[in-house]
Order: structure tokens, then C-alpha cells, then sequence
């Protein structure tokens, strides 16, 4: 499963899911770019990863701004090359009782973790249809599959990103660009103590003792998913949905 010398973007790779894939791809012998809206620990955590002996490189991009993405993006090539693996990862949550929602918010969640398929994903294509070859990694949300209550625009938002895989997966399949997508289950990081303990109304370890496992899951079970279909081992899947979530859903 060798990816030695790919090129490789994750976004929202400052902490968390991100991170542990950014830092998976790092010791298969990747060239990583950490792209975050937290500028400060994105620059930490290539800092970290370039200490180890990766080449790692940093930017601070909302992902939904075609012109930050733009920006970062020239960085990458000059530094780094032309983007072969994308893992569009970058999102937030959102907790509250549907009546509760807003318009606003609403906008927000579908702004940050939809309209950033289309944002990012359209700025690194070239790369890839020039190559003939790629590979495209959107992380998704078991919410999406099963539904989770108090949790209608995340759930819906990533809803639209399994869509947009399978459609995008459909329109490159004979490329040479593979896309598909990862809905990580109950996974211990920090976005999850913060606003999901607040949200949940229970603490991380409550939820994950009535999980099918018993226990939460880790940053890097998601990042070894992300390896994988990364690799050539995967040439022959697209479109697909690979489930990391304990047994939270089964399909």
C-alpha cells in the first residue's frame, strides 16, 4: 500500500480527525499540506510533523472561500507539486433543537461543510484530470446515516456530502480519479469534548459505553480508512461509503 512521494491536502488538520490522517499520510511518506482556519495549530502540527522528518507545510483557509483555497493552493504546488490525494475533512457541528434553528446557522453549517466539496474539490481537479490519476477522500458523518436528533443541518449537510461523493465518483469514474467517502462513528476528539459533550448533554464516555463497542472511537481508525483508499489497493472502489463507526450503523 505504498503512497511514498504522493502529494497530499487535509483539511481542518489542525487538531482532531484531521490531524491523525494528516499525520497517517506523513509517515506513509507523503508530502502534507495541514489546511485549517486555526492558522496558530496548523503551524504547530507541521511544525511536529516536519521534527519527525515529513515534509509538511501549513495554511490558514476557510474552506469555504475560493480565494483563501486559491491562495493556499499555489502555495502547495510551489512547495510541494501538484495535489494527488484530497481529504476534504474541514466541518463543524451544530447542537439545538430544530425549532430552535436558524437561517443563519443553517447557512453556516451547509457553507462550511458543503459548499466546500464543490470549493475545494474544483481547485484541485486539474491536477488530477492532468495526471489521469487521483484520489479524493470526503469525510462524511454516521448522523448522516442513521439521523441524530437535535442535530438537523449537520446531519442534513453531511447527507449532501455522501450525495455529492457518489455523483462526483459517477462523473470521474474514468479518469483515474477515484471519490469516496468515510462517515466516522462516535470518535473521541476534540471538537466532540467541547461542543458535543454541551450539545449531548452527557459526557463522551457516558455515550460511548452504550455504543455497540463500548468505547469510543480513535482519530487514526479514520485515518488508516483515509490510507487505504488512498492507495493503489483501492484503484477499483469509487463512489463508496466505508463506514468507521463501531458498529453504529451497519449497511
Amino acid at each position: 500500500m505504498s503512497l511514498v512521494g504522493k502529494n497530499v491536502i487535509v483539511t481542518g488538520a489542525a487538531s482532531g480527525i484531521g490531524l491523525a490522517t494528516a499525520q497517517r499520510f506523513a509517515r506513509e511518506g507523503c508530502k502534507v499540506a495541514i489546511w485549517d482556519i486555526d492558522e496558530a495549530g496548523a503551524a504547530r502540527a507541521a511544525a511536529d510533523l516536519v521534527s519527525s522528518g515529513a515534509k509538511a507545510i501549513s495554511s490558514r483557509v476557510d474552506v469555504s472561500s475560493r480565494a483563501q483555497v486559491d491562495q493556499a493552493l499555489q502555495r502547495f504546488r510551489t512547495e510541494l507539486g501538484p495535489v494527488q490525494v484530497l481529504v476534504n475533512n474541514a466541518g463543524i457541528t451544530d447542537f439545538r433543537s430544530f425549532m430552535d434553528m436558524t437561517e443563519e446557522v443553517w447557512d453556516r453549517v451547509m457553507t462550511i461543510n458543503l459548499k466546500s466539496m464543490l470549493v475545494v474539490t474544483q481547485a484541485v481537479l486539474p491536477d488530477m484530470l492532468e495526471a489521469k490519476w487521483g484520489r479524493i477522500i470526503n469525510i462524511s458523518s454516521s448522523s448522516a446515516q442513521t439521523g441524530s436528533a437535535r442535530m438537523t443541518a449537520y446531519a442534513a449537510s453531511k447527507g449532501g456530502v455522501i450525495a455529492f461523493t457518489k455523483a462526483l465518483a459517477q462523473e470521474l469514474a474514468a479518469t483515474g480519479i477515484t471519490v469516496n467517502n468515510v462517515p466516522p462513528g462516535f470518535v473521541d476528539t476534540p471538537m466532540l469534548r467541547g461542543e458535543g459533550v454541551a450539545g449531548l448533554g452527557v459526557s463522551v464516555d457516558v455515550v460511548a459505553a452504550h455504543s455497540p463497542m463500548k468505547r469510543a472511537g480513535r482519530p487514526e481508525n479514520i485515518a488508516g480508512a483515509c490510507a487505504f483508499l488512498a492507495s493503489d489497493d483501492a484503484d477499483y472502489i469509487t463512489g463508496h461509503t466505508l463506514s468507521v463507526n463501531g458498529g453504529r450503523y451497519s449497511s
